[in-house]
């Protein structure tokens, strides 16, 4: 039996709370609690709605999870340009993260598309 765990999508998400969690591990950005927060929330929320939908029965469910995790990922997309404008020295581990979220990303969408044909 399939468990969410062995879905590639949640397995990258993953990798990509950890990376996210690491930036923000950084002195200046930590004191700035109420965005670590929304950024760690975000990333998060992508992992965690891709699991939810997976263990949802119906499709139509399914999909909406896996929604809910690609909106998070245009939402950290987003934040992520706000370290980009205001910790220029820190673009190197942006560029990183915004690699695994796009990776991530296209697995989302994949995993959305495959459960889309099955209504």
């Amino acid at each position: 039996m399939m468990l969410f765990e062995d879905l590639l999508a949640w397995q990258e998400a993953r990798v990509l709370v950890k990376l996210i969690y690491d930036l923000t591990r950084n002195p200046e950005i930590n004191r700035d609690y109420r965005f670590v927060d929304q950024l760690r929330s975000t990333t998060v929320s992508i992992m965690n709605n891709i699991a939810e939908g997976f263990e949802r029965h119906f499709i139509k469910e399914k999909i909406q999870f896996y929604n809910i995790s690609r909106g998070s990922y245009g939402e950290l997309r987003s934040l992520l340009y706000v370290i980009e404008d205001s910790f220029i020295y820190l673009l190197k581990e942006v560029n990183k993260c915004r690699t695994q979220l796009e990776k991530t990303g296209k697995l989302v969408t994949g995993l959305t598309q495959s459960t889309q044909k099955r209504l």
